[in-house]
């Protein structure tokens, strides 16, 4: 069966005037796209075409196949980690971990700042859960948490098509945006609880 593109979680103009509409035309519309697009393109007539992206993700070797899978994977979950009206500071017992593992919301919030920041080129700047404890990572290009043995919580995407439309090269005001308006707690309380935090 076919990859496909998912529906946004959100309506295009939902996150306006951090991300616009023409920020989702060609982010989502074309950049996510375009990797379903080459996905299926890889996996057409082969075993690969009935795997998950998670299978594929996991026994792809380094190079196209993964890359296109692990991007697909990687958008998915960037914008369920945005929300209209989000950021500010989790609660329960997502709020107590992040207290126990950085000190702090401020110190998390400083922390996941530079790792957005100080990401050369493209890449992602990950809140994940990795042997019980919460840890902030950064990934370049495609690659993605799970292929560390770690647990996505939550993410922003620092591929400078991300935030070039609406932001031009000003990609801390970028990050301070995300955290302030659209980081979406209840989504990463929500993989933080399936993945067995308390």
């Amino acid at each position: 069966m076919a990859f496909t593109l998912p529906p946004l979680p959100f309506a295009k103009d939902a996150l306006a005037p951090l991300m616009s509409p023409e920020t989702f035309d060609f982010h989502y519309g074309k950049h996510h796209q375009a990797y379903v697009t080459n996905l299926n393109k890889l996996t057409e007539g082969k075993p690969e075409a009935s795997k998950s992206l998670e299978e594929i993700i996991a026994s792809a070797p380094a190079g196209g196949l993964f890359n296109n899978a692990a991007q697909v994977w990687n958008h998915t979950f960037f914008w369920n980690s945005l929300k209209k009206g989000g950021g500010g500071e989790p609660t329960g017992a997502l709020a107590a971990a992040i207290a126990r593992d950085f000190g702090s919301f401020a110190k998390f919030k400083e922390d996941f700042t530079t790792a957005a920041t100080t990401l050369f080129g493209s890449g992602w700047a990950w809140l994940v859960l990795e042997g019980g404890k919460l840890k902030i990572t950064q990934t370049s290009n495609a690659d993605l948490p799970m292929k560390h043995g770690q647990t996505a919580l939550l993410t922003l995407d620092v591929w400078e098509h991300a935030y070039y439309i609406d932001h031009r090269n000003a990609r801390p005001k970028y990050i301070e945006g995300f955290l302030a308006s659209l980081a979406n707690w209840g989504f990463a309380a929500e993989n933080y609880s399936k993945a067995g935090g308390r």
